[in-house]
């Protein structure tokens, strides 16, 4: 483990509450920032983007979907389980909102960088339904594969950057080894309960993640769940060199 960053708490009105990762784009590269958030109402009016691309996530537990569209004439309910993909690239002005009033989303808002080459390509979009996404059963260990690749499972996205995100479970005491290709970096995202990786223990409420700086050489992180299991996300990727 190479270093650890903080999360920020941040709420906008009473509708929305998230645990934030941004401003570490040095040692996230090519992942700008991250949201962990809960919205139950409208709470962003349509705004724009360009120049990266948006992704919205929600977690299986989400009491209800978002609906989702865009300038690009996208209108679309993204279920509990499901990943919508925007590409920003010359721009897009876009909105989301719960599909159910006086229901609580629980997803994850991602912004993830563009190539230099693509960065001014037009606007388009990836839908994964949730029925779509690869899911990787091991003994106390379920691990969905939206993005990238888990041991020889792969999504079905190729999106326009390459990354990994893998949305972990791990009952009580269950152990798990994670392998980060050489020269990629990752950092760990914890959703519930207490995580030990590599000896050291994570909980959401503590505001901390852990971070792993690319190598030359594969690196293998090792979790455990504690008592109460565990649930959480792992990112990775190659850092984009401009």
């Amino acid at each position: 483990m190479s270093e650890i960053l903080s999360l920020e708490r941040m709420n906008i009105g009473s509708h929305f509450r998230a645990y934030s990762l941004r401003g570490a784009y040095n040692t996230t590269n090519p992942f700008i920032g991250v949201d962990h958030a809960w919205m139950s109402g409208p709470t962003f009016p349509p705004h724009p983007h360009q120049g990266f691309s948006a992704v919205s996530y929600l977690f299986l537990d989400s009491e209800t979907g978002i609906n989702n569209r865009d300038s690009i004439g996208t209108k679309n309910l993204i279920k509990p389980g499901g990943l919508h993909w925007t590409t920003a690239g010359q721009g897009i002005v876009h909105e989301e909102v719960p599909a159910e009033t006086g229901k609580t989303v629980h997803s994850l808002q991602i912004f993830i960088n563009l190539p230099s080459h693509l960065r001014e390509t037009a606007p388009g979009y990836l839908i994964l339904e949730a029925e779509d996404v690869p899911v990787v059963h091991r003994e106390g260990v379920k691990v969905r594969v939206p993005l990238g690749h888990f041991e020889n499972v792969q999504s079905p996205l190729t999106p326009p950057t390459e990354v990994t995100m893998l949305d972990i479970s791990l009952e009580p005491n269950a152990e798990l080894i994670l392998t980060l290709a050489p020269e990629h970096s990752g950092f760990i995202l914890p959703v519930y309960g207490e995580v030990c990786i590599d000896d050291q223990t994570f909980k959401l409420d503590d505001l901390q993640i852990p971070i792993f700086k690319a190598k030359e050489v594969t690196q293998y992180i090792s979790l455990k769940a504690l008592e109460r299991g565990a649930k959480f996300v792992f990112f990775s990727a190659k850092p984009l060199s401009n």
